[in-house]
């Protein structure tokens, strides 16, 4: 395990967010970031000085400077980190625990805080088995037509054989669904329920018979 985490009161309960449309991170996933904003490199200069925690959470709406944040999102620890010759900052956050917003905490620092309630998902913190049981044809049917109509691949031996957990939570991360698909999919409560609603995002974007444009591969 990635951090040291075994209960949800270890978790900080005031954590700083980095809204991010289109992008979610799931417990043990990793995220790789690339920060050149100035004020999330200062997030990141103080989360490297502390617990090296921080959250993402979508923005769902509202001004562009200051948008209403997503009820749920969640918290990952800094697990890698470099800097660029131009002042980048490039890191990897692995996910800890998803949490509901309470409360945005007024600051006088560039980036923004909340209030996070880890309760509902305290179960985010124990690793599912690796033999949980997946009915994986069918999934792995509905991902192989989603791919095709997107002009997608990806690596089909790791496909089949990763463990549920790392195949559903990646999938769920990477694929490039609408903010409100991803968020759909941060707000399953269990894997399985998570299973169930990406099965049926790539069935509906299967059936559309759009152009399917989009990046050639997934990573």
């Amino acid at each position: 395990m990635a951090q040291g985490y075994i209960k949800a009161a270890d978790l900080p309960q005031v954590v700083p967010v980095f809204p991010l449309p289109g992008t979610i991170l799931l417990p043990r996933g990793q995220l790789p970031l690339n920060i050149f904003e100035p004020r999330y490199l200062n997030m990141i200069d103080d989360a490297m000085a502390g617990d090296r925690i921080l959250a993402m959470i979508q923005p769902s709406g509202g001004p562009a400077d200051l948008p209403i944040l997503s009820p749920v999102g969640c918290v990952g620890r800094i697990t890698s980190f470099a800097e660029t010759s131009d002042g980048r900052y490039l890191v990897t956050l692995t996910g800890c625990a998803r949490f509901r917003v309470t409360a945005e905490l007024p600051t006088q620092g560039p980036y923004r805080q909340v209030r996070a309630d880890y309760s509902a998902y305290a179960a985010d913190l124990v690793s599912p088995p690796t033999d949980l049981e997946m009915d994986r044809e069918p999934f792995l049917d509905a991902l192989r037509a989603y791919l095709e109509n997107r002009g997608l691949e990806i690596d089909w031996d790791t496909a089949e054989s990763a463990p549920p957990e790392a195949l559903i939570n990646s999938l769920s991360m990477a694929l490039p669904f609408e903010p409100a698909e991803k968020q759909a999919l941060i707000e399953a409560m269990t894997l399985m329920d998570r299973a169930e609603v990406l099965t049926a995002l790539m069935r509906i974007d299967a059936a559309d018979t759009g152009d399917g444009e989009g990046p050639p591969s997934i990573q």
